[in-house]
């Protein structure tokens, strides 16, 4: 509004009053924590790092030409490939290193870039040239891990200026390369005229395991066969230089998973991801079968999950963990894992019993999942479910919506189930929060998820289910960032109404989606912002108060038809 008005005129103004609209956050991004088999291009070791399709997954957490698996069958690959699988989407990824804590340091042999010849024989084998290692740990790479070397044509070295008359000009054999050392698009290092001759005159070219002595980047070794030079020389191309993989000590397990905050590593780094609202961290079983943590360890590591998802200060709670049970036998060898096809529902059962944590934003799935195993031939192996399920739940989002349980939906990449589960077994595990993946092959519906409970203490029914959870977090969350726009504004009546008609707007469409229950909008919710709850002393201290009554829908879980004998006229 202007403020003086001085000559004749016509004056045009924009005034805001409307109220502006809020747009529903998304809940379908997943944040996972593992093992995998490299870390690669704008990846870092211990950080988040966005995948939007498995492709790009082998692009950071392959190696080239790889399937993005690993020798030592961590869960992580297999997750996040049950996730896309599955119809999700964006997800978030953590590598906490390549190798097993405590494995073997690998030799220079098995970590180094080996170049070969355009017949195919080996020719050179290229290594980071890394900082001296402290104790059993390779030291790291500098900044950025990786070089890039390139194998180009070459030719003798030119005749100086003072050569006698009537020297002739070297033979270009082409036996002859240069090599040069980038790291991104920035040249460090370039060695021009070599040869794989070590007998070579170096007034006419450089043996270049001698050239190379003096880099500071890398290291090359000779191991091309017997033969000319120019048999031997290695194929023109470009390729990259890796660092030997980070080996942590068993000990740091808990640390690495966890993670700093400050760092934005770890498990604490996904969660200073605003997007991700689903939670999952596998290979904390690979960890616990291979015997590098205990089962309170594993307990631990769950606690600190459900208890970051249950603090979101300031905003709402807005994320849920996916559970996967240790695979474990209680009073029988408890601290010691079994294997995932040894475990009943029994044991499973037990195991909640006696890890005893409860809460609204976690999901637990009995039993673990058989999938087909690249690196074994496409032979079964049986994973955690985690990564599947969090892609159904992704999955329903976009076909259904939040607000529909993520049930009785078959889990795509399934081959079999560690345990077939029978009605009777369920009915021990459904009242506690343990969600069955069944086997329908009676009734040819193959294989469903047969639950859609949180792990809330079971008499606490108003958050029993993952959709009402799920459902009331988004809309929390979408009304928080839907109306950032009011801080700051007038105090007044006419702010009341306009935060009245933007939070009822977006509720309206819930309910007309269906998330709501209720024949009109006004059963299914109500928004109340007025002189009742914003007196003059609430305004003194710079507070709007508005209360939002909501009724979600609620899975038909228990479907039961009457039926009776039925004679007309009676």
């Amino acid at each position: 509004m202007a403020l003086d008005y001085f000559a004749p005129g016509v004056y045009v103004e924009e005034v805001d009053r409307g109220s502006r609209p809020i747009e529903g956050v998304s809940m379908s991004v997943a944040g996972f924590v593992g093992f995998t088999e490299d870390v690669r291009g704008d990846a870092d070791l211990f950080k988040p790092m966005m995948v939007t399709n498995w492709s790009q997954y082998l692009e950071y957490f392959g190696k080239g030409g790889s399937d993005g698996f690993t020798d030592f069958d961590a869960y992580l690959p297999f997750a996040v490939k049950g996730w896309f699988d599955n119809g999700g989407g964006r997800c978030w990824v953590v590598s906490i290193g390549t190798k097993l804590p405590g494995a073997n340091a690998p030799t220079a042999e098995e970590t180094g870039t080996r170049l070969l010849t355009p017949g195919g024989k080996p020719s050179l084998m290229f290594n980071l040239k890394l900082p001296e290692a402290e104790g059993n740990v390779p030291a790291l790479a500098p900044s950025g891990g990786r070089f890039i070397v390139s194998i180009l044509e070459s030719e003798p070295k030119p005749l100086p200026d003072d050569a006698p008359e009537g020297t002739d000009t070297p033979i270009n054999t082409g036996e002859y390369f240069s090599v040069i050392v980038r790291s991104g698009d920035q040249i460090l290092e370039r060695y021009d005229h070599l040869t794989l001759n070590q007998q070579v005159d170096t007034a006419v070219a450089d043996y270049v395991v001698t050239a190379l002595e003096s880099s500071e980047f890398v290291q090359i070794a000779n191991i091309s066969q017997t033969g000319q030079a120019l048999s031997r020389r290695p194929a023109n191309g470009s390729y990259e230089i890796a660092p030997p993989p980070y080996i942590a000590r068993a000990e740091h397990m808990t640390r690495d998973v966890t993670g700093v905050r400050t760092d934005k590593t770890g498990l604490q780094g996904i969660f200073e991801v605003d997007e991700v609202a689903m939670v999952a961290c596998p290979d904390v079983m690979r960890a616990y079968q291979n015997g590098l943590i205990d089962l309170d360890q594993v307990h631990g590591v769950i606690e600190m999950m459900l208890s970051m998802c249950e603090n979101s200060f300031p905003g709402p709670a807005y994320r849920m963990v996916v559970i996967d049970p240790p695979p474990v036998k209680p009073g029988k060898n408890e601290n010691r894992a079994v294997p995932p096809d040894q475990q009943k529902p029994q044991d499973v059962f037990n195991w909640l019993r006696e890890f005893n944590r409860r809460s609204m934003f976690g999901a637990l799935y009995y039993p673990w999942i058989k999938v087909a195993n690249p690196r074994n031939g496409g032979k079964p192996i049986l994973v955690p479910p985690c990564g599947h399920m969090m892609g159904v739940w992704c999955r329903t989002d976009q076909s259904r919506g939040i607000f529909k349980a993520p049930a009785n939906d078959t889990p795509r990449g399934v081959l079999g189930l560690a345990y077939e589960t029978n009605m009777r077994e369920q009915e021990l595990l459904n009242p506690v929060g343990i969600n069955c993946i069944r086997n329908f092959a009676s009734y040819n519906r193959g294989f469903k998820i047969w639950g859609a409970r949180t792990l809330v203490e079971p008499d606490n029914i108003q958050w029993r289910y993952i959709s009402v959870r799920r459902l009331i977090s988004y809309i929390e969350k979408s009304i928080e960032m839907g109306t950032q726009w009011v801080v700051f504004e007038p105090n007044d009546m006419d702010l009341w109404e306009r935060v009245k008609r933007t939070v009822s707007n977006f509720l309206e469409q819930l309910w007309r989606e269906g998330a709501l229950f209720g024949g009109s909008a006004a059963e299914s919710f109500y928004v109340k912002c007025d002189g009742e709850m914003n007196t003059h002393e609430t305004m003194m201290k710079g507070r709007l108060y508005v209360e939002v009554g909501v009724c979600p829908v609620r899975p038909a879980e228990f479907v039961i038809f009457r039926l009776s004998q039925w004679a007309p006229g009676q």
